[in-house]
């Protein structure tokens, strides 16, 4: 969590640099615009936290099912959310026929697992308890509430960045011939860090990102005790979506969410992943199992 606070803090700070050198640009006090910026992206964050899940809901197609519509799902969910010690999350199923899951929501008592028709009609009972796992840990640690702020602030500062270029370049276009060199070193200085800040910002909620995965994955084997079945299944996931054996009618934003992404390729550079490789996701399982006493060839 530690790595996780140092990273947001990073955020912070990146905005509210670029806050004070897009201020400067138009005149402000670089403190005061510094100060502005942060204000921002305050009332964005508290929208994310009360609507969160109803927004990804709707973009990922998802719909709230009864335990009377998908009673071996609402089963398993209540299982595992009563062994991690949370209340029961809402339970939706998504009519898709790859197979996928992802939790939503502020936290324990305010979240919802959401499971694909393709999960439930490919992984097993202890599979699907282990991807179960895998998102109630999510809900327990309320990281989706961490994705969803660092998603702000990097959005955030995208459209700070958009501004500076776009005040770097009508500056630029109605500069004069007396221009201080304060003034030339500033523009410099929001030009550059307006084409870098976007992609430090991606660069470090994926980082987030890929470490609460990590944290997930292990929750979940210490939650079920059944690390192997979930490296069954993330390997069973893995597989289809490697194939693209199917797509998902979903909005690729929400690509952080699921247990694996269904929307990168294989060639995707890991630094600009929301994911670790299933791989090392694979590996790190197997060290668990077997501080766990469960040796898995």
């Amino acid at each position: 969590m530690l790595r996780e606070m140092l990273l947001m803090f990073m955020l912070t700070l990146l905005l509210m640099g670029l806050g004070a050198l897009v201020g400067a640009l138009m005149g402000m006090p670089p403190l005061d615009a510094a100060f502005t910026a942060l204000l921002f992206s305050i009332p964005l964050n508290l929208l994310m936290y009360f609507l969160s899940d109803t927004i990804v809901l709707a973009m990922s197609g998802a719909k709230p099912v009864s335990e009377v519509e998908a009673p071996r799902l609402h089963r398993i969910v209540e299982k595992v959310a009563s062994e991690a010690g949370i209340p029961k999350p809402k339970v939706a199923l998504i009519p898709s026929d790859v197979p996928n899951a992802f939790a939503t929501g502020r936290g324990p008592g305010h979240a919802v697992v959401a499971v694909t028709r393709g999960a439930l009609s490919l992984l097993n009972d202890d599979e699907l308890e282990a991807v179960i796992g895998h998102e109630v840990s999510h809900i327990k640690h309320r990281d989706i509430l961490v994705a969803t702020m660092a998603a702000v602030l990097a959005s955030a500062i995208g459209w700070l960045a958009y501004m500076g270029r776009w005040g770097a370049i009508f500056s630029t276009y109605n500069r004069d011939s007396d221009r201080d060199e304060g003034s030339v070193l500033t523009l410099i200085a929001v030009l550059m860090l307006a084409i870098l800040a976007p992609i430090i910002a991606t660069m470090i909620q994926m980082a987030i990102s890929r470490a609460r995965e990590y944290k997930a994955d292990e929750g979940s084997a210490h939650v079920t005790k059944k690390p192997q079945a979930l490296i069954s299944a993330l390997s069973k996931i893995e597989d289809y979506v490697k194939m693209r054996r199917g797509t998902m009618n979903a909005n690729p934003s929400t690509s952080m969410l699921w247990i694996v992404n269904p929307f990168r390729g294989s060639t995707l550079v890991e630094l600009f992943s929301t994911h670790p490789p299933t791989w090392k996701r694979i590996e790190r399982l197997k060290k668990i199992a077997r501080e766990m006493g469960i040796f898995i060839d």
